[in-house]
């Protein structure tokens, strides 16, 4: 029986080259594509893949937290990470989160076959870009992962979207929760980050690999 892959990216150029390639291979077989986290966790939970290739930087709900969330439910299922970003903070953060790899997005096309192959086997690939030292229990990015652990989802959820430049309307009519809420968890936020400003939480959000300082790739319109 085929492995059922899930494509989760949000740019479109991106999933169709993965489809073209994975769909070559008649043991693997593309049951769905997600532009964005949350998308991407609700097709998980609809279709159940055995393995999803996960954008680290998705918008509205990362990689990561998505990979969090999809594991808390899907134990099972496998997760490749693949980003621009091959930074030990962002690889930590994906294998901290349940992902059983991570591949950078300039490998060799014959290297994403390849990680898929190993984690369906239940073993762990890091690409060639991304293996090697720093991927230890002694990284210091371990720091912030300790403040960054004392967020809620909710919480992660709303500097995720403040990081990216949503404001306080626009994040409570997403997460469908009060503006009132929204402020308050931002409170909440900088309380427990010990950090007071916007833009503070911004430059925080990109170290920690929460959000993106640019697009992974040019838009493709004005």
């Amino acid at each position: 029986m085929a492995k059922r892959i899930l494509l989760a990216d949000d740019h479109k150029i991106m999933r169709e080259g993965l489809r073209a390639l994975i769909e070559k291979h008649p043991q693997f077989e593309i049951v769905g594509e997600a532009e964005d986290g949350r998308t991407a966790v609700r097709l998980a939970e609809k279709l159940m893949p055995d393995i999803i290739i996960m954008d680290v930087g998705l918008p509205d709900l990362n990689g990561i937290e998505a990979t969090r969330r999809i594991k808390a439910v899907l134990p099972q299922t496998r997760v490749i990470g693949l980003s621009m970003y091959y930074d030990k903070r962002f690889v930590s953060g994906m294998l901290e989160a349940g992902a059983s790899g991570y591949l950078s997005k300039d490998c060799a096309l014959n290297e994403l076959v390849t990680a898929v192959e190993t984690v369906d086997k239940k073993e762990i690939y890091l690409g060639s870009r991304v293996a090697g030292p720093g991927l230890t229990s002694g990284d210091p990015s371990k720091i912030r992962r300790a403040e960054f652990s004392k967020l809620t989802d909710r919480q992660r959820e709303v500097l995720q979207a403040l990081s990216e430049g949503k404001n306080t309307k626009q994040i409570a009519y997403d997460l469908k929760i009060s503006i009132k809420t929204v402020e308050t968890h931002i409170l909440n936020i900088k309380e427990k980050l010990d950090i007071r400003s916007t833009a503070a939480l911004t430059r925080y959000a990109i170290r920690e690999g929460l959000t993106f300082l640019e697009p992974e790739f040019p838009p493709s319109h004005p």
